[in-house]
């Protein structure tokens, strides 16, 4: 059960627009703070306090180079996650026939076949 707290903990940590933003930028690679700056259009601070609470949780970490911060993906999970997040699902699941349990009652919806 804590592996799963975790995950869902994980879960709501990424789900916010900027972190999302800046965690596709690092999968593709290294990135300071400035670089990443440029295309999130927030202030310093702002990029800093996301940067710093996906770091504290593990999802990514950094290492210095002279005055620089280069910050990096260092969850494995989260390309897999934010492909999903970006897969499209044209069709929602058909609905049951009827209860399963009971092999009675009707949907109340259109079946999709």
């Amino acid at each position: 059960m804590h592996e799963l707290s975790s995950r869902i903990d994980l879960i709501k940590l990424v789900a916010h627009p900027a972190r999302i933003a800046i965690l596709e930028e690092l999968i593709k690679g290294v990135k300071c703070v400035s670089d990443l700056e440029g295309f999130l259009d927030l202030s310093q601070s702002n990029v800093s306090q996301h940067l710093s609470a996906l770091r504290h949780a593990g999802i990514i970490d950094y290492f210095v180079d002279g005055r620089l911060r280069c910050y990096f993906l260092k969850n494995p999970l989260i390309p897999d996650l934010l492909e999903i997040l970006k897969k499209d699902y044209p069709d929602e699941l058909p609905g049951p026939e009827c209860c399963p349990v009971t092999k009675k009652g009707k949907y109340h919806g259109d079946r999709k076949k």
